[in-house]
């Protein structure tokens, strides 16, 4: 018998002995007789005797083009929000000007919304291939028209702008009267 194999007798022999003195509690390796403790029997069998374990290739991931889509812009007076998506609504790039680097007042600028335009849309250029976008825009931030400008300095094409800002339909109760 060579080395190898007296090696895995008596792995298999300590096994054997623990399970033993342990009792029942003890997990037992060849009572499970699923699909998959066969094949991981083989494998370790494999790994026994030297031979390497099969690896599967993973297929690689198709690059998803996407021409056209939209642009959603949320400018409010504490952070100026962007999001590149497909037509349908799923997202393919995101930013704000917080996670740009900008911190506490500076996140409500202008400046801030151009930057987190300029990062987001970068992504979705290089990656999806995004020339064509219809832009959504809510909130009355101090980034709104500098958003727009930054897509426009992009190179993409800008189909329409939509002014989706919420509009109250009644308002919040009204104070009371003063009374005199």
């Amino acid at each position: 018998m060579k080395k190898e194999d007296n090696k895995e007798l008596d792995t298999r022999l300590e096994t054997l002995d623990s399970s033993k003195v342990l009792g029942d509690s003890a997990p037992k390796e060849s009572s499970a007789q699923g699909p998959e403790s066969i094949e991981t029997a083989e494998a370790q069998d494999e790994v026994a005797a030297g031979a390497k374990p099969a690896i599967r290739k993973r297929e690689k991931k198709t690059k998803r083009s996407v021409p056209m889509g939209q642009v959603h812009i949320q400018a409010t007076f504490n952070n100026t929000i962007v999001s590149f998506t497909d037509s349908k609504g799923n997202v393919l790039a995101a930013s704000s000007a917080g996670a740009c680097g900008f911190r506490g007042s500076k996140k409500g600028t202008a400046y801030a919304a151009q930057v987190a335009v300029d990062k987001a849309a970068e992504i979705a250029k290089s990656q999806f291939g995004l020339a064509k976008v219809n832009v959504f825009i809510k909130g009355v931030g101090l980034g709104r028209d500098s958003a727009i400008r930054a897509l426009a300095n992009h190179d993409m094409i800008i189909d329409s702008i939509a002014d989706v800002t919420g509009i109250p339909h009644g308002g919040v109760r009204p104070k009371g009267q003063r009374r005199a």
